[in-house]
């Protein structure tokens, strides 16, 4: 009986070592396959987990944004169609004569009363009355130029005449102030 061949066990030896590598690596490569597929589902699933949190904080921050001004400014068209009031108690409060003062100081004192209410109404809620006086200078984002005049002792700019009184409602022009303003050059 011939010896086996030491070469031909180690062939054996190393095939069968072989196929166990291949299967265990087989094994092994399914396996990391698996745990990296899982892996970048995980990732993929925070990577949504957090834009939709970014997002939801967004829509808070926007929503309070939203309800802040609602708050302010909500009552902007209320207060737009109060202004009319305003001017027509100012303008009778102002045509009023020593005369009818004395002889109906009931009445007028209910006016003042009243249009006292109106302003304190208005304060409570944000609207502020913009009073520009004359020879204040002209400022577009608070007045009206009605028209433009040439007055002997003002600068060009300088306010000559109120027509109407602007209103603001917290940092929000209502009704610029209508006025005059000087054109006199130098």
């Amino acid at each position: 009986m011939a010896e086996p061949k030491n070469d031909d066990f180690l062939d054996d030896v190393d095939t069968a070592e072989a196929e166990a590598y291949a299967e265990e690596m087989a094994e092994i490569s399914e396996e990391e396959i698996e745990l990296d597929t899982v892996r970048a589902e995980r990732d993929a699933f925070q990577d949504k987990f957090m834009r939709a949190l970014a997002e939801a904080e967004n829509m808070r921050k926007r929503a309070d944004k939203d309800r802040r001004e609602a708050e302010n400014y909500g009552g902007s068209k209320l207060s737009r169609d109060l202004l009319p009031v305003y001017d027509n108690m100012k303008r009778a409060l102002d045509s009023v004569t020593d005369e009818q003062k004395a002889a109906s100081p009931a009445l007028i004192e209910g006016i003042e009363l009243t249009m006292r209410e109106l302003i304190n109404v208005f304060a409570k809620h944000g609207v502020r009355v913009v009073s520009p006086e004359v020879g204040d200078r002209f400022d577009p984002n608070l007045h009206e130029a009605m028209f433009e005049a040439p007055l002997p002792g003002t600068k060009a700019g300088d306010i000559i005449q109120v027509s109407a009184e602007g209103f603001m409602l917290h940092d929000r022009i209502l009704r610029p102030a209508q006025v005059g303003v000087s054109s006199t050059r130098d």
